[in-house]
């Protein structure tokens, strides 16, 4: 058997010989890139999730009220928002991969920051920091994942999106595991930051190289691109239902639900939204983006509409699996389109509708927390619902502005 192949290799001329070499190392140099990719999305969900799963521990260690805590939580999306610039120029200036590393290491410390965090200013203080890094990593992964979906025919951005959710969804186990053996936060976080750091040092090696654009990275500040702003607009509505989701989730089923592992809605949420962005890129290609993004807005608006009208165990997780499910897409869905800009780059043009996220999550947490505590919880996430509405005629401009720049193409 040895003996034949090597007899068919003297059969191949030389230089297709080493061709073949030279494709074979591409395959698997890709493969490890998608590989160790896949590994930062899924550990930046384990990060964010750690924190959120989390923010019942916070508090009450606090004694914070609904107002309060949505102050607290306001801190969040304005450290991101101060990140966001940097991003933007850090990943126009260098390859993604340097700030990439950078801003998830500093990302690590944050988060065993907050856990030490023992005064409202210190905590705040840590929130920021971790928003902040939390900003300059996600504009770095985004912009290595659509340079490697040029590697790929088939798409697979909704499965590094999916990772991101496993991560999620392993944040929430470990916490739930930890707030069983009723393990301090001081030590949940360093001991996940630990991890986090290691994870960084280690797989920086093999990180996309050279991925800069040399063009379409410079913001133009001229009347809003329509493309962009339609995009915006939708990744802006998700990011309320997401933020608001991630942040009072728990909270929803600790003081609504009353059960005392207040994980099970943040955990089903997060469950069905990883199940969501793996099948994702299949529903997109059965189905085409502007039905997917139809069903995504049913989704949210049916979801709310039951964990709402029926406030007990089981209908509430029927109803939070089915805004996972829907929210899912939406934002991967986004970034591909914001990718193929005819006036950007795409780590510009997901820097700009990274913008528009970020002003959904500043708006969306302290919203619930301020209308929770005028009138009641239950009311507040009636506001998702209204998101999911909104998407379906702004999803339906936006193709339609897209069918229409094709044809004058």
């Amino acid at each position: 058997m040895i003996y034949s192949r090597l007899t068919v290799l003297k059969k191949i001329p030389a230089n297709e010989l080493l061709a073949l070499r030279r494709n074979t190392s591409v395959m698997i140099s890709t493969t490890k890139h998608r590989f160790y990719l896949s590994l930062f999305f899924f550990m930046s969900g384990l990060s964010f999730s750690t924190w959120a799963s989390r923010i019942p521990t916070i508090k009450a260690a606090f004694d914070f009220n609904e107002a309060e805590l949505g102050s607290i939580l306001l801190a969040l999306p304005i450290g991101s928002l101060l990140g966001l610039p940097l991003s933007g120029w850090l990943v126009s200036k260098y390859n993604s991969r340097v700030p990439l590393t950078v801003g998830y290491g500093l990302n690590a410390f944050s988060l065993a920051f907050i856990g030490f965090a023992h005064n409202t200013f210190t905590l705040v203080v840590a929130v920021v920091l971790f928003a902040f890094t939390t900003r300059i990593f996600n504009i770095s992964v985004n912009t290595q994942a659509l340079t490697l979906q040029k590697q790929f025919e088939k798409k697979i951005v909704g499965s590094f999106h999916g990772y991101w959710s496993i991560g999620g969804i392993a944040g929430i186990l470990l916490s739930t595991l930890l707030l069983g053996l009723d393990v301090s936060i001081h030590v949940h976080f360093a001991v996940v930051a630990v991890v986090m750091l290691v994870v960084t040092l280690y797989s920086y090696q093999f990180l996309l190289k050279g991925d800069r654009a040399e063009t379409g990275n410079k913001l133009i500040l001229s009347k809003p691109d329509p493309y962009i702003f339609y995009l915006g607009m939708v990744v802006f509505l998700c990011a309320i239902c997401e933020g608001g989701m991630f942040d009072w989730s728990g909270i929803y089923f600790q003081e609504i639900i009353k059960v005392e592992i207040f994980t099970y809605g943040y955990l089903i949420f997060m469950t069905f939204m990883a199940t969501s962005r793996f099948l994702s890129d299949l529903i997109v290609a059965r189905f085409g983006m502007a039905k997917t993004y139809i069903m995504s807005a049913l989704c949210i608006i049916f979801g709310i509409g039951l964990a709402v009208v029926f406030p007990l165990f089981w209908p509430a997780m029927i109803g939070f699996s089915l805004v996972g499910f829907g929210t899912a897409a939406i934002i991967p869905m986004s970034y591909a389109l914001a990718g193929a800009s005819k006036k950007y780059s795409a780590g510009m043009a997901i820097s700009i509708i990274a913008t528009y996220s970020i002003t959904g999550m500043l708006l969306g947490p302290p919203l619930i927390g301020y209308l929770a505590h005028a009138f009641n919880l239950r009311v507040s996430f009636v506001i998702f619902a209204l998101c999911g509405v909104l998407l379906i005629p702004i999803t339906q401009m936006f193709f339609k502005h897209q069918k229409l720049s094709d044809k004058t193409d």
